[in-house]
């Protein structure tokens, strides 16, 4: 039963917990006579109330991490590990709400609707990004599924030659000799440009697929996006075209056709750290609402190990590309991994030094920074992924956050 001009949940939670929260409308049925005036009441029933609903997010760590993202454009998200609950679903730029109750004014849509910094978007779940060297770990992972020994070295002198094309490492000189640690640590280019050449591209989509990418998680608020995790057949379905030795490569560093979320990064984590299977969740867990349980990924521990020691080595090694961002004080500590995905390509007058560095270019060209990390690194709890819309450096803008983020996290639920 519908009472006229009730209101409902048009949105989010509101809207996915609507029948519930909203509970059942009281009746009453009356006799009158011909003045109006009641005779007696022929049917009565006060209804039922809605059920309670308690979120997850910690509002005020939800309100930290929107104040530690300041003027910028981006998310962060924040998950436990073991349970799923999310803490933190946050996007910036964002608007006021209340602006839509009564109708909004034709101008505020248009500032609204035409702002470069897409505050109408729900970054977390519907903005879509090159993960960059976030996804790393994804292809680390592969060539360890595929039976590439972890030891196996690859020379870094900047530049991969593939054909006629060459690839370039991030660091102009090189990296020198790399091998799965060492190119997750320093985040080489060319080792990954290596692997994902002998792996191809469906052995990296399938550890993808198992760390939660190019899928929709089924939070509990429309509007999810699922990202896009390319393999063969989707190229050839697609584009009507076979898959490409240099796709792989540029696949392998988390570019070209590839794209997440942040709350898909977030799960990423957070399974890489727990070694289960888990899902986010907008609902608190309770004895009335229990997390459940989850199953192990089909991963081999001594795999995902191995992948959790160079995580651990970005954030707390000298040399490390988190290291300026680690927690120093206590014994809390994270492990993560940075990411820096250009939205352009570079050119070669670029790379020689001949224009504007990535700070200096307009604001829409600049390169987004990311950052996922889990904390505390030698017992998980918390997972947080950071993507910072043309921010430029992971290391330098994007990892910061997720630091104080969690050590906000930190200094208030003892984690």
């Amino acid at each position: 039963l519908r009472i006229p001009e009730a209101r409902i949940g048009k949105a989010g939670l509101e809207r996915s917990h609507e029948d519930t929260l909203r509970g059942r409308p009281g009746l009453r049925k009356l006799e009158v006579d011909a003045h109006g005036r009641v005779l007696r009441t022929l049917y009565e029933n006060d209804g039922q109330f809605g059920e309670d609903f308690e979120s997850s997010i910690d509002s005020e760590l939800q309100a930290f991490a929107f104040r530690r993202l300041g003027e910028e454009s981006g998310s962060v998200v924040v998950m436990n590990c073991m349970t799923g609950e999310l803490l933190a679903l946050t996007t910036a730029p964002c608007y006021d709400p209340a602006a839509f109750y009564f109708g909004m004014p034709p101008a505020l849509w248009r500032e609204l609707n035409g702002n470069p910094k897409a505050p109408l978007l729900n970054k977390p779940i519907a903005g879509q990004y090159a993960p960059g060297s976030t996804f790393k770990m994804i292809t680390a992972l592969a060539a360890l599924r595929s039976g590439i020994n972890p030891q196996m070295t690859v020379h870094c002198s900047g530049a991969y030659p593939l054909g006629s094309h060459v690839f370039h490492c991030w660091k102009k000189e090189g990296h020198g000799t790399m091998n799965l640690h060492s190119g997750l640590a320093h985040s080489c280019d060319v080792y990954f440009y290596d692997i994902a050449r002998r792996v191809g591209i469906d052995a990296i989509a399938e550890a993808a697929f198992i760390l939660g990418l190019g899928q929709k998680t089924g939070i509990e608020i429309e509007g999810e996006k699922s990202g896009l995790i390319p393999t063969e057949r989707w190229k050839r379905r697609r584009h009507r075209a076979g898959w490409t030795t240099g796709e792989s490569l540029n696949a392998g560093i988390g570019q070209g056709y590839i794209l997440t979320t942040p709350l898909q990064l977030a799960v990423m984590a957070a399974r890489l750290a727990s070694g289960t299977s888990v899902m986010p969740r907008l609902s608190r867990v309770s004895e009335k609402n229990p997390a459940g349980s989850v199953a192990p990924l089909p991963i081999d521990p001594q795999h995902l190990s191995l992948i959790r020691s160079a995580m651990y080595t970005v954030v707390n090694s000298a040399g490390g590309t988190a290291y300026g961002a680690r927690l120093k004080e206590g014994s809390f500590s994270m492990a993560g991994k940075t990411g820096t995905a250009q939205v352009r390509r570079i050119t070669m007058e670029e790379r020689s030094g001949g224009v504007r560095k990535n700070e200096e270019l307009p604001w829409h060209l600049r390169d987004h920074a990311l950052f996922v990390a889990y904390a505390p690194a030698e017992a998980p709890k918390y997972a947080i992924s950071v993507i910072v819309e043309h921010g430029g450096s992971g290391s330098k803008v994007a990892a910061p956050i997720a630091r104080d983020v969690l050590g906000y996290l930190y200094e208030n639920q003892n984690v």
